[in-house]
């Protein structure tokens, strides 16, 4: 009812149907019901898009690309999040008050996956125009980007050949409805922004895709922020390190872990260097919202092919 409401009510509002209306398939690695992928999908369908959800059952937050091959999804062991899927449900299915939604007991990419391969083609007949993942609960800068199942669903969507928009804001939109809504406004701006100019074009070029990430703001601060394009850089503010006794470090007990266990935790870096003023990280820690490229696939650039070649010339034959 509450989306069915919100869509309703932005109508009301005068938001007209764009003139490049998309099929668009929309993802993350929270959960099917993060308040952040559901307030996409409302201002999604009030701006006249076709939307449809495919995302994780459970928070999969930090699964990168990982998918369970020749794995059966068998029933749920436990509730989704949210709780609108109980325990002994099967392990795919819709949201039982919004069939758009749809949620997967597996990875980001595997509700991905089920999204481009199962609800896409029964929808359209075909593949979506757009993938967008996220607005994730959490900032996804720099390295860190390479353990992220938001910016790997946008990278697997674009290595099928299909525009792909990775998204992600602040950690205070994490269940926080107002907050949401706004980061999904910023979102469906963006993508106005991309398609005013598109013409009879593809909306992006093939094999790329696109890391936006939101920087925090507070409840109606959401229009004063400011778009600049970036890049990925060296820079992070949070460097993941494996540490022998999560107990003894800073950034663990400030997160509340006390347990003397060994795990994953984060170095916090200081300012960036002059080199990497540009970086995403440095930007979005300025309060600016930063738009970055991808490329997909992992071919080095022609130099560093050739210097390699030269390299191994008396090895490789040919």
């Amino acid at each position: 009812m509450k989306l069915a409401h919100t869509t309703a009510t932005l109508l009301a509002l005068g938001l007209t149907t764009p003139a490049f209306a998309l099929n668009i398939l929309v993802s993350n690695d929270d959960g099917f019901a993060a308040a952040n992928v559901r307030a996409l999908y409302a201002r999604l369908k009030a701006a006249g898009h076709d939307v449809i959800v495919a995302a994780p059952c459970q928070d999969q937050s930090g699964k990168g690309a990982s998918v369970n091959f020749l794995t059966p999804l068998t029933p749920l062991a436990k509730d989704c999040r949210g709780g609108t899927v109980r325990a002994g449900a099967a392990a795919v299915g819709a949201d039982p008050s919004v069939g758009d939604i749809s949620y997967v007991d597996g990875t980001p990419v595997m509700a991905t996956m089920y999204g481009l391969d199962v609800l896409a083609p029964s929808r359209w007949g075909k593949a979506p125009d757009l993938l967008i993942s996220g607005p994730n609960e959490g900032q996804n800068l720099g390295a860190i980007v390479n353990s992220s199942g938001t910016v790997s669903n946008a990278v697997f969507a674009a290595s099928r050949g299909i525009p792909a928009i990775a998204v992600s804001a602040d950690a205070n939109t994490k269940d926080n409805a107002a907050l949401a809504d706004e980061a999904a406004a910023l979102t469906v701006k963006f993508v106005d922004a991309l398609l005013a100019k598109r013409g009879n074009g593809a909306v992006m070029p093939a094999g790329t895709a696109i890391n936006v990430n939101l920087p925090k703001f507070d409840a109606g601060g959401s229009s004063k922020v400011q778009w600049v394009f970036s890049r990925f850089g060296s820079y992070t503010a949070m460097t993941p390190k494996f540490v022998a006794d999560l107990s003894r470090d800073p950034v663990a007990s400030g997160y509340g872990v006390k347990y003397p266990y060994p795990g994953v935790t984060f170095t916090l870096n200081s300012t960036p260097s002059a080199a990497d003023a540009g970086s995403e990280s440095a930007l979005n820690a300025r309060g600016y919202a930063t738009v970055t490229t991808m490329q997909v696939g992992f071919e080095a650039r022609p130099q560093a092919q050739q210097w390699l070649r030269l390299r191994l010339k008396d090895l490789l034959s040919q």
